[in-house]
């Protein structure tokens, strides 16, 4: 009985050693392949806390540095009136407040497309083709400014009212409608600023042009950069353009875009697609920062016509004195190539 027992007893104590030398072999196992290599639950790990941190930075880097895009007048729209008041920057506002009647009773832009007529504009678009037809940039941005008289010829400027076949370009009805044009224009500005349209003044420069996608020469035939026009050109007060051809049919590219900066990084880009006589007018401080797009393919003919609240930078409409050969040469020589903002 007891031999029995006692046989039975060993072999439970036998039994207990192995399965205790297969755990700690196991354990022994299992510490040494943790130690070599990451198991496929850690390497899961690893990765989502990888995608989670580029995720993290993807979110972070798109809404502190975001520019998005806002239409503020498209090629297929008739617009009545459009407008868009505005902050004046500081700079401008204690300028523009020494000059009476002249001051904004707020700053911002406006488009319409019932200031001039279709007809009127084909008319100037007439005058501008012609006048071209005697000089154009070698870099694709050319300037007619009938004022001063400066017109693009390669990478200089001529001037147009001392080449003998600009006698044959000028209308009395170009003339008339040039005028009447820039008086409509000159009231629409007064009105939707609020000012005294006595207290406007058209200064220089003023001037037509025409874009092509032809590969810049210089630096003024670089009309794309961003920029505020008082800083530019220390005349402006208020700036308009009017277009003369159509986006889309006549060009490609070439659209108008104001940037307006909102806190540090974040901007928004307002565009105005080119209409046949579609006019945009804005104040010229650095609430209205802007550029125009790079024409991709055509020709795209529009018309600056500036304002100065100065009487000291205020010019009278161009004579168009073809018969003088004094006119105009004094002029050529103060046309500063508006090298960014057509």
């Amino acid at each position: 009985m007891s031999d029995g027992g006692g046989s039975v007893r060993q072999r439970k104590k036998s039994s207990g050693d192995g399965a205790g030398n297969r755990a700690r072999k196991s354990k022994a196992s299992g510490t040494s392949s943790t130690g070599s290599s990451p198991s496929a639950t850690q390497q899961h790990q690893m990765w989502a806390r990888v995608v989670l941190m580029v995720g993290i930075a993807a979110i972070v880097y798109f809404t502190t540095f975001r520019t998005r895009e806002k239409k503020f007048a498209t090629q297929r729209e008739v617009l009545e009136l459009r407008t868009q008041p505005l902050d004046c920057s500081r700079p401008y506002l204690d300028e523009i407040s020494k000059f009476a009647g002249c001051i904004p009773n707020r700053c911002g832009r406006f488009v319409s497309d019932k200031i001039v007529s279709p007809a009127e504009a084909g008319i100037l678009l007439d005058l501008a083709r012609a006048g071209f037809e005697l000089g154009q940039s070698a870099g694709g941005a050319s300037i007619l400014d009938l004022h001063s008289g400066a017109l693009s010829k390669g990478t200089q400027f001529v001037n147009v009212y001392r080449l003998p076949e600009a006698k044959k370009l000028f209308t009395n009805q170009h003339i008339n409608v040039y005028r009447h044009v820039k008086a409509k224009v000159q009231q629409a500005v007064a009105e939707n600023f609020r000012l005294n349209v006595d207290a406007l003044h058209l200064t220089h420069p003023t001037f037509f042009s025409r874009l092509t996608n032809v590969t810049a020469k210089t630096i003024h035939d670089e009309y794309w950069h961003a920029h505020v026009d008082k800083e530019t050109y220390n005349s402006f007060h208020y700036t308009t353009l009017l277009y003369l051809t159509d986006y889309g049919k006549d060009f490609t590219g070439g659209r108008f875009v104001f940037i307006d900066n909102e806190g540090k990084h974040n901007r928004t880009q307002v565009y105005i697609e080119p209409k046949r006589a579609r006019v945009s007018g804005f104040t010229s401080g650095a609430e209205n920062m802007h550029h125009v797009e790079q024409v991709t393919g055509g020709v795209r003919y529009a018309i600056t016509i500036s304002f100065t609240c100065d009487r000291e930078y205020a010019m009278a409409d161009p004579k168009f004195a073809l018969d003088d050969e004094d006119e105009g040469d004094e002029g050529a020589y103060y046309f500063i190539p508006p090298c960014t903002h057509i």
